[in-house]
């Protein structure tokens, strides 16, 4: 059944989402209220860590009384998993009204096709990615996956109508490789970048990377959320976009 609540899109074509990966519903509720009127904050990543917590749509109730931005919900991560069950996530999440699904279908072309469907289906978008910002995670590294697999996923995704879609930033050679497919394949894709400060990505070296699709956001989670003042760290890390804006050709 499809959904009856219309999505929220972001808006602009850089912008910081705030990952609210944080251990205290009382944190939570500081840094969303610091930083939702901030410019250049664009939308908020909903995690595992409130939706345990309190359910997912609990989790939605508390951050809509906080802000009208759009949400995204990272389930850490969904789609590796039975086909048969991308109806019923993709159904539990617009009752919920979430805005955005980041999915990671790595268990092959009928995940892919399940759960980037169901979520079109029911009027959420899917953010599709399939590779983390960790050394052993594909086979060159000592991992389980293919080296090719977000390659593999990519083109699945975008055959089923996927428009949106989530990049580690660690790796600058990747980005533009991906970043290049992804623009000459999807009209007016957006691009989500992750994995900054700790995990190995900068703002310049990914949004220079990602600059073939001019839509780019950062999924940005302790660089903010542990800062003394959260608003002032994600008005330093959207000045450097607007930077990089004003430089490009």
């Amino acid at each position: 059944m499809a959904s009856t609540f219309s999505a929220k899109t972001f808006s602009g074509t850089v912008g910081i989402v705030p990952a609210l990966d944080i251990e205290t519903q009382e944190k939570f509720d500081a840094v969303v209220k610091a930083t939702s009127g901030v410019p250049g904050v664009a939308g908020y990543k909903l995690g595992l860590t409130s939706v345990l917590r309190h359910g997912l749509k609990e989790s939605m109730r508390r951050v809509r009384n906080l802000t009208d931005l759009p949400i995204l919900y990272d389930h850490q991560k969904a789609g590796p998993d039975m086909p048969d069950m991308a109806k019923k996530f993709a159904a539990l999440c617009a009752e919920a009204e979430v805005d955005g699904l980041i999915l990671f279908p790595v268990a092959g072309p009928t995940a892919v096709d399940g759960f980037v469907g169901e979520a079109l289906k029911a009027g959420i978008a899917p953010v599709v990615g399939g590779e983390i910002p960790v050394a052993d995670y594909g086979v060159s590294g000592g991992g389980y996956l293919l080296d090719n697999a977000l390659d593999l996923i990519l083109e699945r995704s975008v055959q089923g109508g996927a428009d949106h879609f989530v990049l580690p930033a660690h790796d600058a050679a990747k980005v533009t490789r991906w970043s290049r497919w992804i623009a000459a394949n999807v009209k007016n894709p957006l691009v989500f970048l992750t994995g900054f400060g700790s995990l190995g990505g900068t703002i310049e070296g990914a949004f220079a990377a990602a600059e073939a699709c001019p839509r780019r956001f950062a999924i940005v989670g302790r660089l903010i959320t542990e800062a003394k003042d959260p608003a002032a760290a994600a008005t330093a890390l959207y000045e450097k976009m607007q930077a990089l804006e004003a430089t490009a050709p």
